[in-house]
């Protein structure tokens, strides 16, 4: 049984990326998706719009939701640069 069901999310997620792709869109996450993503919890991603520190977020009524490529932008702008002397770094 838990085989089937790994079977069909993986082939709804094949048939969710084939329609996003038909329409020129792009995966969007929301606020749980996201939390789980970067492996914080939600209250941190709140706590991180509050301080205008989040991904850039996108309303649709009372939900929030995030653009893959914001997420990308914001996870990469969060590297270390390679540059930095081992005593500066945490």
């Amino acid at each position: 049984m838990a085989g089937r069901r790994c079977a069909y999310l993986m082939n709804m997620d094949a048939e969710n990326r084939l329609s996003l792709e038909q329409w020129g869109l792009e995966k969007l996450f929301n606020i749980n998706e996201l939390a789980e993503y970067l492996r914080v919890p939600v209250s941190t991603i709140y706590e991180w719009r509050m301080k205008g520190r989040a991904p850039r977020a996108q309303h649709y009524g009372k939900h929030l939701t995030f653009a893959a490529s914001d997420v990308k932008a914001w996870v990469d702008a969060q590297k270390e640069p390679e540059s930095l002397p081992p005593t500066q770094r945490r």
